[in-house]
């Protein structure tokens, strides 16, 4: 097992972290600058408060937290290649929101939050049981078989879409974009950021869950409580970052993974790398996409489902070539 190194080495991920951040408030079709702050321009200020700053907390928020959410499957599962957008568990979610968009328009941000955190628990419960009934010779089936599941509920909930003339709503939770975000429409997130810091309390917990029923139990724990509990975690989050902001596929998967090929397995120890590189990850991935065709901008959803999906392939290549 390869040595944590001391939280102090986080230092360097922070910095790096708040030049993106200086970066990421800067970059924007709209009039602004640091050094009109600096002199006290009131439409300045009111840009950096209402827009800029918002939006920039909530990509921090979104990539600790969905990352924080793929290290806790991973565990609980015991497989690398698991995280929400493999599981089926966003999909859920974006069903649980048109169910309400469907039966209950008026319901507010919140009880769609809880519905949509419901149906992804239901959904991640499927997979699992899915997974005890099918004989798995190998660890890439399932992913494969979480994805198959995905595509079925994506695919209903696509027709529901159509049936009731939603698509275009629809497509508003499938694509992550946080084009939009504005203060008063991301503080859910901060919700996500409190189960990040849960999850890392009970850490201890859920490295022992993810030994095993009979060695959980030996301990004196129980097992399907922590596993309720640290799947409906990863549901609320899931949930919260849907609503928001829509699917950000593979985080949960790539920064987990990055943090064991360099690190190890300690997930105490490895939770506030995670949640670090995290929120880097996605600030880095929204600032490229803002850049590209500036002043327009390729959704962020788009931009880690490319490098996701490519360091997914090679994470599968690389596992396979070690079997040989």
């Amino acid at each position: 097992m390869r040595r944590v190194p001391s939280l102090l080495w986080l230092a360097l991920p922070l910095l790096a972290t708040a030049a993106l951040v200086m970066l990421s408030v800067g970059i924007g079709a709209g009039d602004f600058s640091f050094a009109a702050l600096l002199g006290g321009d009131a439409n300045a200020w009111q840009l950096l408060v209402v827009s800029r700053l918002p939006r920039t907390v909530a990509l921090l928020l979104a990539g600790v937290s969905l990352a924080v959410a793929g290290l806790i499957m991973q565990m609980l599962v015991r497989n690398r290649f698991v995280e929400p957008s493999t599981a089926g568990t966003i999909e859920s979610a974006t069903l649980g929101i048109l169910a309400v968009m469907l039966l209950a328009p008026d319901t507010p941000v919140f009880g769609r939050m809880l519905v949509a955190a419901a149906f992804a628990l239901a959904g991640t419960f499927l997979f699992l049981a899915l997974l005890r009934r099918i004989p798995l010779r190998s660890p890439y089936l399932v992913p494969l078989v979480g994805l198959i599941l995905g595509g079925v509920v994506q695919a209903a909930t696509t027709f529901f879409a159509f049936r009731h003339d939603m698509l275009q709503n629809l497509h508003a939770w499938t694509v992550g974009d946080f084009s939009g975000v504005l203060r008063g429409r991301y503080e859910l997130l901060w919700i996500g950021g409190a189960l990040a810091l849960a999850a890392w309390i009970a850490a201890d917990r859920f490295t022992v869950a993810g030994m095993g029923r009979q060695f959980t139990t030996n301990l004196g724990l129980n097992y399907k409580r922590l596993t309720f509990w640290g799947l409906a975690i990863v549901s609320a989050i899931a949930a919260v970052v849907v609503v928001t902001a829509g699917s950000i596929p593979f985080l949960g998967l790539i920064v987990p993974n990055v943090v064991s090929l360099l690190f190890g397995d300690n997930m105490r120890r490895a939770v506030p790398w995670v949640a670090v590189l995290g929120g880097l990850f996605v600030l880095a991935c929204d600032i490229v996409g803002r850049l590209v065709v500036f002043p327009y901008e390729i959704p962020i959803g788009t931009v880690v489902g490319v490098v996701g999906s490519t360091l997914f392939l090679y994470l599968l290549l690389r596992g396979r070539s070690r079997e040989a």
